[in-house]
């Protein structure tokens, strides 16, 4: 088995990196039959003189190579034909901006694995960069509360090594007694919690939340029957919700009536109930005024979430009576911060934790004979067609959608 890490080449570049000299160190001990190289690279967090000290061969030529690292989608025109290939390719969703790109794949016989679809046999994902999400999101969403009300200036997370440097920064500021509202309890709702945690923050009950007065900063952290309730009133566990998003209501303004600061760390299904509306932002009785959007969903499920942002440019204000984008230093306006790809903030922290999911759980499916399902599930493409689990999306290839 011979692997090949590519150099990214999206615009805005991308530091991360599949593997770490690490990884593929322990990878190479672990296998013996495997063999990894890397692609020559002055963009990737990790120099090639820290893959070639660790005894990797650094290369510009890697058309030898049966199966392809990435982490960011490859341009068109840098695919190679009839390799297999693992990056995040955005296109499960029927992205409409990366139509082209399934397009091409199937037409140059690539065999596509999502990182987004890896996952074992109960669907649970099983890698990813989502940790790194909450942890750089949370920090944003703190820094974006200072700046709005001129209270405290941090750096931005881009800026600082690791997420030791973002607490160190953390730990510089002092809150105001404020409530913030987390949603989500996967890796990114838990590693923005991670980072309130280490502010010292205190966490509270969801009714404390919503009906007492603090002294000092709050936090609540919800799951997804925190916010929404099924219409027949029968109370069921997480996995119905998930399995029928369309069944329930949410219930969310309560919390939007109390709360000053709302991160987002959950996972939005499309027929799940919104969080709010532009008309519920219109109640004078809305409280919030920050929102660190880490999920990004556009448009929905969360009205103030009218684009992504940059992380040159992350935050931009939200007009709760009107839907349009303004400054967001305006005191009746909301902040928002919704950088889409957060862990780029973090790449050397983002890449060795990913490296460690990934050696954990893809690697040994390539020598295991794949006995968990973990390529079947995770190959979208091959010769030259949709596998059946990604059937749903030919209409999408095909223009029609």
């Amino acid at each position: 088995m011979k692997l090949a890490l590519t150099k990214e080449r999206k615009t805005p570049p991308d530091k991360r990196v599949v593997l770490s000299p690490e990884i593929c160190k322990e990878a190479l001990g672990l296998y013996p039959d495997l063999e990894i190289i890397a692609e020559s690279s002055d963009i990737r967090i990790i120099p090639d003189k820290a893959y070639e000290k660790a005894g990797i061969k650094v290369t510009d030529d890697i058309t030898d190579y049966e199966v392809i690292l990435g982490v960011k989608e490859v341009p068109i025109d840098a695919l190679i034909p009839n390799k297999k290939y693992f990056f995040f390719s955005h296109t499960f969703k029927k992205q409409p901006y990366n139509r082209k790109l399934l397009q091409a794949i199937l037409a140059k016989n690539i065999e596509l694995y999502d990182h987004e679809v890896i996952t074992a046999q109960n669907n649970l994902r099983l890698i990813g960069f989502g940790y790194y999400a909450g942890i750089v999101g949370s920090y944003n969403g703190i820094r974006t509360y200072g700046l709005k009300y001129d209270l405290f200036e941090m750096p931005k997370s881009k800026d600082l090594p690791d997420k030791i440097a973002l607490v160190n920064e953390l730990h510089k500021i002092n809150l105001p007694a404020i409530k913030i509202v987390l949603t989500g309890t996967g890796r990114v709702g838990n590693g923005a919690k991670e980072m309130l945690d280490a502010m010292y923050i205190k966490q509270v009950s969801v009714e404390s939340f919503l009906t007492e007065e603090f002294d000092e900063p709050v936090y609540v952290q919800l799951d997804v029957l925190d916010y929404n309730r099924r219409t027949d009133g029968i109370q069921k566990d997480m996995f119905d919700f998930f399995d029928h998003p369309e069944e329930y209501n949410g219930d969310f303004k309560r919390f939007t009536q109390v709360a000053d600061l709302f991160i987002a760390g959950h996972y939005h299904n499309d027929a799940a109930p919104d969080f709010y509306t532009l008309d519920e932002t219109k109640d004078s009785k809305f409280n919030i005024k920050v929102v660190a959007d880490i999920s990004c969903d556009i448009g929905s499920p969360i009205s103030s979430t009218l684009r992504a942002s940059t992380i040159a440019d992350p935050i931009y204000g939200y007009n709760p009576k009107t839907g349009e984008e303004v400054d967001y230093k305006i005191p009746t306006n909301i902040a928002v911060m919704a950088v889409d790809n957060l862990p780029a903030e973090l790449p050397k922290d983002a890449s060795d934790g990913f490296g460690e999911m990934f050696l954990e759980h893809v690697i040994p499916a390539f020598f295991d004979g794949d006995k968990n399902g973990i390529l079947l599930r995770a190959r979208m493409t091959q010769n030259g067609q949709l596998t059946e689990r990604y059937k749903y999306l030919q209409d999408y290839v095909d223009g029609k959608e």
